[in-house]
């Protein structure tokens, strides 16, 4: 298991880097004067732009301010934005929201869709699997804005359940609501997902011996079928949190959540390349540190997985 996860690690060394550095030229390539809008409705005087141009060192070669950026990054810097803040202000400002956001999303999809697929996958073509079938097929059909603003007018508005908008640092109750519409495309693909695992595995061999053996009908679900079954549902939920995280644009902008995705628009609309670099990077190690954490779970899930 150790040579496994240091096999791992070091493979994602090289996938960093690169994946880094095509978002930073990928950033810095779009067209179009950063200092554009900086001076209000006057364009901006010749001197700042040549001071803010060293200063950033945006007239240096793409891949001598990728270096620089990442000796600077290693180091714990994220750099400044164009109006003299600190970036990792920024960062510890959004993050924790949509991290926050995230995560009820990932609970509510994993515990309802899979809670669904579960039922519907050992008793197909009854009157549940249909409604989940039809329920999960309106889910992914439906928009989420369409879904955020209907939710919000029904709980917020109409029936005054929750308020409106969230607060600037709120908790996960009031995230209930948000999380649940960010995380309602993915719900209803873990629980078809899940269905058809269950359903097909089910028919497995080792799943009739263990009813032949008399075993009670929850162990044979809950030990045989489920751990096997889960495999492909764990894999979906381990990048799909890395999705919702960088996919919060809209939900955050209904609910008024202080996070990433509003901050990634805002930055993308002043030309804030650092900013957008820097919370892209971030999303990266997500993404890369919950693949590490899926593949690991493959032998806690199923025991014939060896990683040695």
């Amino acid at each position: 298991m150790g040579r496994y996860v240091l096999r791992r690690l070091l493979q994602l060394i090289p996938v960093f880097f690169g994946t880094t550095f095509l978002i930073y030229y990928l950033v810095w390539a779009v067209p179009g004067d950063p200092f554009a809008g900086k001076c209000g409705d006057r364009r901006c005087p010749d001197s700042y732009i040549q001071f803010m141009t060293e200063k950033y060192h945006l007239d240096d070669p793409i891949w001598m301010q990728y270096g620089t950026y990442m000796k600077n990054l290693l180091q714990g810097d994220f750099g400044q934005n164009f109006s003299g803040r600190d970036i990792s202000d920024i960062l510890i400002t959004a993050y924790p929201n949509t991290l926050k956001l995230a995560l009820v999303a990932l609970a509510i999809e994993a515990l309802i869709g899979l809670t669904a697929g579960v039922l519907t996958g050992l008793r197909r073509n009854g009157f549940l699997d249909n409604l989940v079938l039809v329920s999960t097929l309106f889910l992914i059909a439906l928009p989420t804005f369409v879904t955020g603003f209907v939710l919000q007018y029904l709980f917020g508005v109409q029936w005054k359940i929750i308020n409106p908008t969230v607060s600037n640092s709120p908790t996960f109750a009031e995230l209930l609501v948000p999380g649940f519409v960010l995380g309602s495309i993915s719900m209803a693909y873990i629980a078809r997902l899940a269905r058809t695992s269950i359903a097909e595995n089910r028919r497995a061999d080792y799943v009739r011996t263990a009813i032949a053996k008399g075993l009670p009908q929850r162990r044979v679900v809950g030990v045989h079928l489920l751990r096997n079954s889960l495999i492909p549902v764990v894999t979906y939920l381990g990048t799909d949190l890395g999705a919702l995280m960088g996919g919060a644009i809209i939900t955050e902008g209904i609910f008024g959540i202080n996070g990433i995705g509003r901050t990634v628009y805002r930055s993308i609309v002043t030309k804030e390349g650092a900013v957008v670099v820097s919370i892209v990077v971030v999303l990266v190690l997500v993404y890369l540190l919950m693949n590490l954490l899926v593949d690991l779970l493959y032998a806690a899930l199923d025991p014939r997985i060896r990683y040695e």
